[in-house]
């Protein structure tokens, strides 16, 4: 090759591994820049969020709207921030960060759960409405927005809502409230057997909650009135195969409940109780909270168990006196729940 055209080749390919050095450096470059925008966006995010925590909620609005600009596509960091704003009471701006949300592809359940607790706090009950069914279109298994929906229709005296709540246990069944809420409505009616189940898984779920206390309540006025008849097959409302055999197993037990209903009296019938449900229906029924209490037996606290239901609910010094005089069966009984989470698989859904 000669010399002059030798030297052009050489000349192009240098001026070719330049470009391609140049274009290589700068997609370095974008890829740190955009690291290091999202480093921070990510650390204002949780700068924010420790403000929230404190409920200051002006200063994670603040850091919030920073993080937004430099990670406007971070759903996360946006539905913080339209939530310290529904925090602050500023519902239009919560609105105006929520609405678009719910038409992205990424918004999950708590978008639409928040987005209609936004209509509501703006006195807008249909809005509301139409976003919780939207969210359940989309989100058929959300235990939450079931709960939301119910909630929002028993605020308007539609008892329709128990459906709701119905449906939330049965499609997403490690969720507590809609527990809650079915334990809460039918202790108003006729039907004791659900009140009493779902108030006691609830219990399980949430066994510190702040709402513990009421339901404690609910269960040991539910067993009064289930036992109220002297044969309490006979006059059920419901009669579905599960619920005829909780009745055949608890009614067993009147003569005891004969005596009155305290926490001793419980104790003994749900002893006996969870005994002969295992020699007759344990496996046509597989049941958690029947499992919960078969272990709790197996282990020696189930009397303790029971203390913590009944008696706080019956006399709450008595029950702290009883705490005081058995401190063993007490902190055996607290291991035990600090060490597992009460969870109800899929396929244990009765009603």
């Amino acid at each position: 090759m000669p010399p002059r055209v030798l030297c052009i080749a050489f000349h192009r390919n240098f001026i070719l591994m330049r470009k391609i050095k140049v274009f290589l450096f700068s997609i370095s470059f974008m890829l740190v820049a955009g690291f290091a925008i999202a480093q921070d966006a990510a650390q204002l995010h949780e700068t924010a969020r420790a403000f929230m925590r404190q409920g200051d909620y002006a200063n994670a609005v603040l850091i919030l709207n920073r993080a937004t600009l430099l990670d406007p596509k971070n759903i996360e960091i946006t539905k913080d921030l339209g939530l310290n704003y529904y925090f602050s009471k500023d519902y239009t701006k919560a609105l105006d960060i929520y609405k678009p949300l719910l038409d992205r592809e990424e918004a999950d359940d708590q978008c639409f759960q928040i987005a209609g607790d936004i209509y509501l706090a703006l006195d807008q009950p249909k809005e509301c409405d139409k976003v919780y069914k939207k969210g359940l279109k989309k989100f058929p298994a959300s235990g939450p927005l079931y709960n939301e929906l119910g909630e929002l229709m028993w605020s308007q005296k539609d008892f329709a809502a128990i459906k709701q709540w119905e449906k939330g246990i049965e499609m997403d069944p490690a969720f507590s409230k809609n527990y809650f809420n079915a334990s809460r409505y039918y202790y108003f009616t006729k039907d004791k057997v659900w009140s009493i189940l779902y108030g006691e898984i609830f219990l399980n779920i949430e066994p510190n909650g702040t709402s513990s206390q009421e339901i404690k309540n609910i269960l040991l006025e539910s067993y009064k009135k289930l036992f109220l008849d002297a044969d309490i097959e006979k006059n059920y409302p419901e009669k579905n195969s599960f619920v005829l055999a909780f009745l055949h197993t608890m009614n067993k037990q009147s003569l005891v409940a004969s005596a009155g209903i305290d926490a001793e009296s419980l104790t003994m019938i749900r002893v006996r109780f969870i005994l002969d449900w295992y020699n007759e229906y344990g496996d046509k029924f597989p049941y958690r909270l029947f499992d919960q209490q078969r272990q709790l037996l197996q282990e020696g606290i189930f009397d303790a168990y029971d203390q913590w239901i009944f008696s706080a609910a019956q006399n709450l010094p008595a029950y702290e006196n009883w705490t005081n005089t058995h401190p063993n069966e007490y902190n055996e009984l607290l291991r035990f729940q600090r060490g597992r989470v009460f969870k109800v698989p899929a396929g244990q859904y009765y009603h």
